[in-house]
């Protein structure tokens, strides 16, 4: 999950930097929504919104019955090629035919191939199933809905690790270095929780003097979920 700052930067006071009054939000390290990669009908969708979900997954099949067929057909057309061709190369060995005709069958092997491959491709498409381990989000279709190529359909977050970006003047870098151990308070909870830096950006915001920093929530909470915010307690050490 990803602690995102609540609040611009430009709008944040140069005392509430320094107090270390920093709002922010939990939402997922990684999420997606994934899409069709074709148009039909959605047939099945085993799982629901909420539910943990495993790497590979399926997530949603489709209604793949005529790609199926199709299938078989260039596969049927595939095997009757290579007789073919099989046939050709024969009679070619006998001088009872040209490199032509010879060449020729060995197209149509070439392009019955090409087929099968196509279909073969587009059959995986059919399924759906999870790029990563996490917890499936918003589900905007159901079965026997009719979805076209691009449609967004499932939401999938990944809770394995949380995170928090914010931003901070850039003369905290002098302290503000990988490993530095500070607190977030989460009010959805009422309570803190372990933060570590993880690293800060290269590039330093010239016209704020500020500059992003990425950490990472100490342990795991199940109690925690996106969309929960609080305050971070993040304090400059005394000179």
């Amino acid at each position: 999950m990803l602690l995102v700052l609540s609040v611009p930067a430009a709008a944040q006071s140069e005392y509430a930097l320094d107090q270390g009054e920093l709002r922010a939000q939990l939402s997922p390290a990684r999420y997606a929504m994934l899409s069709a990669e074709l148009g039909g009908k959605v047939d099945q969708i085993p799982v629901r919104e909420g539910e943990r979900i495993e790497k590979g997954q399926l997530l949603l099949k489709f209604d793949c019955a005529l790609q199926a067929a199709q299938l078989q057909k260039a596969r049927a057309q595939l095997a009757g090629a290579r007789n073919t061709y099989k046939g050709s190369k024969r009679m070619a060995e006998l001088n009872a035919i040209g490199s032509v005709e010879l060449n020729n069958s060995k197209t149509e092997v070439d392009k019955a191939l090409a087929d099968v491959a196509y279909l073969d491709a587009t059959i995986q498409r059919c399924t759906l199933k999870a790029p990563y381990a996490g917890v499936l989000g918003e589900q905007k279709v159901r079965e026997q809905e009719f979805v076209q190529a691009g449609q967004p359909l499932l939401e999938i977050l990944d809770d394995s690790a949380l995170e928090l970006e914010f931003i901070v003047p850039s003369r905290w870098l002098s302290w503000l270095v990988p490993g530095y151990t500070f607190e977030v308070s989460i009010e959805d909870t009422g309570q803190t929780y372990p933060v570590k830096l993880a690293y800060t950006a290269a590039k330093v915001d010239p016209l704020s003097q500020s500059v992003k920093a990425v950490a990472v929530i100490d342990g795991q909470y199940d109690e925690l979920l996106a969309g929960m915010s609080g305050r971070l307690l993040l304090t400059p050490p005394k000179p």
